[in-house]
């Protein structure tokens, strides 16, 4: 556990495992919680970086609004702090606009997986994914709105759990709205031709809230970009289709060797 300063902004993160480092950006709103699935997958054949995107859990919520460019400042302060001169970057909605920003303007990146993400966020409704941390109904309404309901009627237990880890974790109204502004003001969908690392798009088939088609677009801008849409899972496709997602994961990473 660790915490670095950027710009007066609190930050922190995690860090487990050894080997090639692969950091986690989260996406709008939600706490470190939504990795944690990936990141037990990973730490020990990797080292595995989470952080709390400023808003969020233990990082502070300066007043907003964000922009992107304030996000990559505080995730590239992130890996010097840990040591880390670049990392294969996991990146879900918000956490991927960063995680391209990054690749576009710096050399920290080495390939990435964006998951539930997309080159633009001007015409997207956020706001179903919304819930107080106070309000333990709203947040499982809420929820409701990220996944399948398939996974939410089989999986009554790990839903509860779940708005157990928003409750604790997740940002208030304030800073929900500063990172919507952080998505709202992104665009490099005229850009993609600028990040040429290997990059995995990953996005569930029934994501009412960022359409899969933005994830397609977004595969087929990326120079070195391969699409893999999954089946019957909503928004938060690497909660509910762990499984599935981590073997994509883990087999991109294997397959990056000696790139």
């Amino acid at each position: 556990m660790a915490r670095v300063s950027v710009n007066g902004v609190d930050c922190y993160y995690e860090t487990a495992g050894s080997g090639e480092p692969v950091a986690f950006v989260g996406d709008v709103g939600y706490g470190a919680w939504q990795w944690s699935w990936q990141h037990a997958a990973v730490a020990g054949p990797y080292r595995s970086i989470v952080t709390d995107l400023r808003g969020c859990g233990r990082s502070d919520a300066p007043p907003g609004p964000y922009a992107v460019g304030d996000l990559v400042d505080d995730f590239t302060t992130v890996l010097s702090d840990a040591g880390v001169r670049s990392a294969h970057v996991v990146g879900a909605g918000l956490g991927g606009m960063v995680a391209l920003e990054a690749a576009r303007t710096t050399s920290r990146v080495d390939s990435l997986v964006l998951v539930g993400t997309a080159a633009r966020g001007a015409g997207l409704d956020l706001e179903p994914l919304w819930a107080a941390p106070g309000d333990p109904d709203a947040l499982e309404r809420s929820l409701a709105a990220g996944l399948s309901d398939a996974f939410v009627d089989a999986h009554p237990d790990a839903v509860a759990q779940m708005v157990e880890w928003r409750a604790a974790e997740d940002a208030d109204r304030a800073a929900w709205k500063a990172h919507e502004a952080a998505v709202e003001g992104f665009d490099v969908s005229d850009r993609l031709y600028e990040i040429t690392v290997p990059a995995l798009v990953v996005h569930g088939a029934d994501d009412a809230v960022w359409p899969a088609k933005r994830g397609e677009a977004l595969a087929e801008g990326l120079p070195r970009g391969e699409f893999r849409s999954v089946d019957e899972a909503g928004h938060l496709v690497h909660v509910e289709a762990s499984k599935r997602v981590n073997d994509d994961l883990l087999g991109f990473l294997a397959s990056l060797d000696g790139d």
